[in-house]
């Protein structure tokens, strides 16, 4: 009996462990390599992907934070609203973290990443706005 109970304890913690991993996303025909290289868009590499972004954006709903990380790299900003909510950053048009010191004329485009309470994303936003 405390085997049989061994054995299924066992086999759960693998199966727990194994699905609480995380994995890429399909980002389409998104260049990754590109788009993790060119942080804060700076080198211009982002916005060539923009259509395809426009196209397949509400496909990375209900995806976790890891999985963006993963799929898309470190994000340039984060930003935590009202302890619930966070927002990652991806700058399309260059950032004013691009070059030190100097201010950029009008807002960068930039894709938003609204995640929620327990880090899914709900909401995919392409904008020059602030949230």
């Amino acid at each position: 009996m405390n085997k049989s109970l061994f054995s299924s304890l066992s086999l759960l913690c693998v199966v727990l462990i194994f699905s609480a991993c995380s994995s890429k996303l399909d980002a389409g025909k998104i260049n990754l390599e590109n788009w993790k290289n060119d942080r804060y868009g700076c080198k211009g590499l982002r916005i060539q992907d923009l259509e395809e972004l426009r196209k397949i954006k509400n496909t990375f709903l209900e995806a976790n934070n890891q999985e963006l990380i993963l799929t898309f790299g470190r994000p340039d900003r984060v930003e935590l609203l009202d302890k619930s909510q966070s927002f990652f950053f991806y700058f399309l048009e260059p950032s004013e973290d691009c070059q030190e010191g100097q201010k950029t004329e009008k807002e960068p485009l930039k894709v938003l990443f609204r995640l929620n309470a327990i880090n899914k994303v709900s909401e995919v936003t392409i904008t020059t706005l602030n949230p």
